[in-house]
């Protein structure tokens, strides 16, 4: 935890929060961004951007990580962690985490926005089991089967086209009597003979046994009502909604004025009616929400706040020790062709480069423990991968071990599926986190914080959620589904182990549902992240560490 008291705090890693970020750092404010899970929001989940000026055509993740590079290259800081409270009252912001608290001068609010629901029959019992709200996470459970996206504008249009990369069929159902995105991408839509629009329709609710395999719409011009029913052979079909989004604004309720949807009221600095409070992004009232326009605002509200920030310090006599400025560091030229060194392709230099710096500040050795079968090529690159990863820190060691050749191991470590590495504590201990699966994507940051939590100082930990954790006294397993391209996974995941590494009670293993079909048919699993407890209990969606806890304490 940041000690001291910063000039800034950012709630928030998307493109607004982080282009405030970007002003606040250049003009020297002691800035830290708080994000809960991987840096970007929405646009991290955008598959193509081309409506950003001066860049012709890029991703969403390759634009977050650049605008993350400017951040860092202002001095800001960044922490992953879920706020769960603020004071705002203050002359001193006060921000509580499940990792403590950090106080600031002045804080900017870029939480976001998430998928709103539509509230039809049906929509609640089948999330996860047909019923989705991202297809990068999901689109994949649908290979070779017929889905419905639900809306008119950008985000269905997009993630419709996306989607024709799985599906057998793709059919978008608006109920406007034309698209609200702009002509272009229509026009896209149109030529695409793999999607089917009917306009001026509604889905009125959907069934099925286990999984969606019926749906009821209707013609809200004719009123004529249409069923659908899946195809024998396949058994279900999916529901995508792409109908807007609702402002991710319910901790700031009674400390900030809103409107009657929660939206947060700004004047045109992004200024709230609380001192040195701003607000930024598609949590504000706005007619067009995209990432330019949340970068505008985080670019008015980074430069407004130097000036609050500036004036406090004047008023209260604090004068700020100046800073040393670094000299640039010279880089010298690399030769034009330079030999991999390590076996694994998912570990580039820059990567090792950082995670060197990682494990070097590791307290405990942590023991990898992989046993490998060889008719198996994920286990085999698993093997590689682990190998390289071991070579990166002293207190980091590697045991490898063919199937079958250590069967006192195998039952130590519960190796019941393969590919599998497990880790040991510094006693030769199971700690309860295991891997099945190539920890790339996603992933490789949930890996990374399993070594660096098991091994200390780790990520700090709320008094209050340790103490709920320890207290779980009845044995647990946790089989955490992910999808490598799905960027809420390993926030489960990494909270999961949490709970595993603090309470010998507990086992959370992830598991790539790419290789393990037999799980996802199953428990019926089509949408991740899903966390199935004891093999009977599954959970779809995104959890915060509590509410893993909360799951536990009633399973």
């Amino acid at each position: 935890m940041t000690k001291g008291i910063l000039d800034l705090i950012i709630i928030g890693g998307g493109p607004a929060g982080l282009s405030a970020g970007i002003y606040a750092g250049r003009g020297k404010l002691n800035t830290l961004i708080i994000e809960k899970g991987n840096m970007g929001g929405q646009a991290a989940t955008t598959n193509e951007i081309v409506n950003y000026p001066g860049v012709r055509k890029t991703t969403g993740p390759l634009l977050i990580e650049e605008m993350k590079k400017q951040c860092e290259d202002f001095g800001v800081k960044f922490t992953k962690t879920d706020v769960t409270d603020v004071d705002l009252s203050g002359e001193v912001k006060i921000i509580k985490t499940i990792n403590g608290e950090y106080q600031a001068r002045s804080v900017i609010i870029a939480a976001g926005a998430g998928p709103r629901k539509l509230g039809f029959p049906g929509e609640a019992e089948f999330t996860g089991r047909g019923v989705a709200y991202c297809s990068t996470c999901d689109g994949e459970f649908f290979e070779g089967l017929e889905v419905f996206v639900i809306g008119a504008g950008f985000a269905a249009a997009e993630e419709a086209m996306y989607l024709t990369r799985f599906a057998s069929k793709v059919t978008i159902i608006a109920r406007e009597p034309e698209f609200t995105c702009a002509p272009s991408i229509a026009d896209k839509v149109f030529a695409n003979e793999h999607i089917e629009v009917k306009f001026n329709t509604e889905l009125l609710e959907v069934s099925g046994v286990e999984m969606v395999q019926h749906a009821r719409f209707i013609n809200n011009v004719t009123k004529e009502e249409w069923e659908y029913t899946a195809k024998e052979e396949d058994g279900a079909f999916g529901v995508f909604v792409f109908v807007g989004y609702q402002p991710k604004t319910e901790i700031f309720k009674g400390h900030v004025e809103m409107d009657e949807r929660g939206y947060i009221i700004t004047d045109e600095e992004m200024r709230t009616n609380i001192k040195g409070v701003y607000a930024v992004g598609d949590l504000r009232p706005k007619s067009l929400r995209q990432v330019i326009t949340a970068v505008a605002d985080g670019a008015i509200a980074g430069t407004d706040v130097q000036k609050y920030v500036a004036e406090e310090k004047e008023r209260l006599g604090i004068v700020d020790e100046p800073k040393e400025e670094k000299p640039a560091e010279k880089k010298e030229s690399a030769p034009k062709e330079t030999a991999k060194s390590g076996k694994s392709s998912l570990l580039s230099d820059a990567i090792k480069g950082q995670l060197k710096g990682i494990f070097a500040k590791m307290e405990n050795d942590v023991t990898l423990v992989s046993i490998v079968d060889e008719s198996m090529p994920k286990s085999v690159e698993l093997r590689d991968f682990l190998i390289d990863v071991a070579e990166l820190g002293d207190k980091l060691h590697l045991e490898v071990y063919p199937k079958g050749e250590n069967t006192e191991m195998e039952t130590k470590i519960n190796a019941d599926k393969f590919p599998v590495v497990s880790l040991l504590d510094h006693k030769g201990n199971y700690s309860g986190v295991k891997f099945h699966g190539v920890p790339g994507g996603h992933e490789l940051n949930s890996f990374i914080l399993a070594i660096y939590n098991l091994a200390g100082p780790g990520q700090a930990l709320d008094s209050s959620i340790k103490q709920s954790i320890q207290a779980i006294d009845k044995k647990a397993n946790i089989k955490i589904m992910v999808s490598l391209s799905c960027h809420y996974c390993p926030d489960v995941v990494v909270g999961a182990q949490r709970i595993a590494i603090e309470n010998p009670n507990v086992e959370a293993e992830m598991i790539d549902i790419s290789n393990f079909q037999d799980i996802k048919k199953k428990y019926k699993v089509m949408s991740v992240p899903a966390m199935i407890i004891n093999d009977e209990q599954v959970v779809f969606g995104a959890k915060k560490i509590n509410e893993i806890v909360a799951v536990l304490q009633q399973a």
